[in-house]
């Protein structure tokens, strides 16, 4: 299968991290050909301590026992999450052969609940990283996409990828994963009405990219467009798997990372420590709204930890409240859409709107698992 479609290279940069601008939705956050510190040295740190474990347990009758908490730790988080990764890699390769404008056309430009529902649809529905989503983000606001839809589809989309779906089903089961979804795209609706009444009154500046004129991407040309460029051959598969392992190799980077945090929370914090501080309590909860605020991780790499709070804590609001709330309160979203919608009272209403939602919502989760 292969895909032939124009690329883009006029997204606004902002502060976020670069992101490749082509049509295809990578997830790289760095510059090619620079050697990736957090992926090889994640990597290698899993490699030692696991096959040094299991080495020491060989030849030593009482091996470190730190060391074999650690790994046997790791493991079985790296064994929750393969199969996931696996398919969300395929997911990631498919992806990346459709266009963007396919994505813009399914959200439109109307300033409509259906157009607001369309947009988190397409937040759910798009596999890429928080940091990466904010370049899409600014697209659709630059081709006049209302901030109620941008706003709401970026509420919905930056952990909600296929792909890491699949790996908080591994690591929470298939209930909770489900919950946190209907969760994430209630809070990404009801962001998106206040935002429309806001704009509406007058209160917040709406997009001045929004053209004159009803021109509106059609859904049915890109849909027939789309299929027309679709190739079926051997060279276009491989080509799909290609690019889902180097579009994924950032997932793949930050869940390794992740994993080595939600290894070290298993080994060296005690389980009555951990359930205290951030336990189903309305104090656990600040607490892991204020770690969410003040850890910069990309969303790949909060999945594991949001796994560790659930099943360590007991708390699957405050692993819901932790993957959210990095996302509402974190610096380089914060920048980059004061970045490109020029406003500092856009960007400073979107946490305020979403955090209460968010600590709600978690409290609630919180209520119902105990």
């Amino acid at each position: 299968m292969s895909n032939q479609h124009n690329h883009d290279h006029d997204i606004p940069q902002g502060r976020c991290c670069p992101v490749d601008t082509n049509d295809g939705h990578s997830h790289s956050h760095g510059g090619g050909g620079k050697f990736d510190w957090i992926l090889w040295g994640s990597l290698l740190l899993l490699i030692i301590s696991i096959g040094g474990s299991a080495l020491l347990s060989i030849l030593m009758e009482n091996p470190p026992i730190l060391l074999h908490h650690f790994a046997h730790a790791a493991t079985q988080i790296l064994l929750s999450m393969w199969w996931g990764i696996a398919l969300g890699l395929i997911f990631i390769g498919i992806m990346s052969k459709i266009p963007r404008n396919f994505f813009i056309a399914i959200m439109g430009k109307d300033n409509t609940k259906s157009g607001l529902f369309r947009a988190v649809l397409g937040g759910v529905f798009l596999d890429l990283c928080c940091h990466g989503i904010l370049l899409i983000a600014a697209k659709l606001y630059e081709r006049g996409v209302s901030l109620a839809q941008v706003v709401a589809f970026l509420v919905a989309s930056p952990w909600n990828s296929f792909s890491l779906t699949l790996v908080l089903i591994g690591l929470i089961g298939f209930k909770w994963t489900m919950l946190y979804i209907v969760g994430s795209m209630l809070i990404a609706i009801v962001s998106g009405l206040i935002l429309q009444y806001a704009v509406g009154s007058g209160k917040l500046p709406s997009n001045p990219n929004t053209p004159d004129s009803d021109e509106v991407f059609d859904l049915k040309q890109e849909t027939i467009s789309l299929l027309k460029s679709i190739k079926f051959t051997k060279f276009g598969l491989w080509d799909i798997l290609k690019t889902g392992w180097l579009d994924g190799k950032m997932i793949i980077k930050w869940l390794l990372f992740g994993t080595l945090i939600a290894a070290s929370i298993r080994t060296f914090i005690p389980v009555e420590m951990f359930s205290e501080w951030l336990g189903p309590t309305a104090f656990g909860l600040l607490m892991t709204l204020i770690i969410a605020t003040i850890v910069e991780i990309c969303s790949e790499g909060s999945a594991p930890i949001a796994g560790e709070i659930v099943t360590s804590a007991h708390a699957p609001g405050n692993g819901f409240t932790f993957l959210m709330a990095g996302v509402a309160t974190d610096y380089t979203e914060f920048m980059a859409i004061r970045e490109f919608t020029k406003s500092w009272k856009i960007a400073l209403a979107i946490p305020l709107i979403t955090v209460p939602q968010v600590l709600f919502i978690g409290y609630i989760m919180n209520m119902a698992a105990h």
